[in-house]
């Protein structure tokens, strides 16, 4: 290694320094161990979908019945659909 990290003042400064800096002149990835970090949740973004009433209603009479929130039911579809285009 040729040089430590410095402490940033922000994440912001930390970001752009990582992104223009190559982590193998700095960490000795050699003595690196996994982790795991199961509290950790997927970052997700809100959007927007417009769907007609019945469709909706639909949803939510599904997810009743499966005792779960309807978006979380739109997630678990799409997903699994996603999936099945994938093979």
């Amino acid at each position: 290694m040729t040089s430590k990290v410095k402490h940033f003042a922000s994440e912001a400064e930390e970001r752009a320094f990582w992104e223009s800096t190559d982590s193998a002149d700095l960490v000795d990835w050699n003595k690196a161990e996994r982790v795991r970090l199961p509290n950790l949740k997927p970052s997700s973004t809100a959007i927007s979908l417009r769907l007609p009433n019945s469709l909706l209603e639909r949803i939510k009479i599904a997810a009743n019945k499966r005792d779960v929130p309807y978006q979380s039911l739109i997630k678990t579809w799409l997903a699994e659909k996603l999936e099945v285009s994938k093979k």
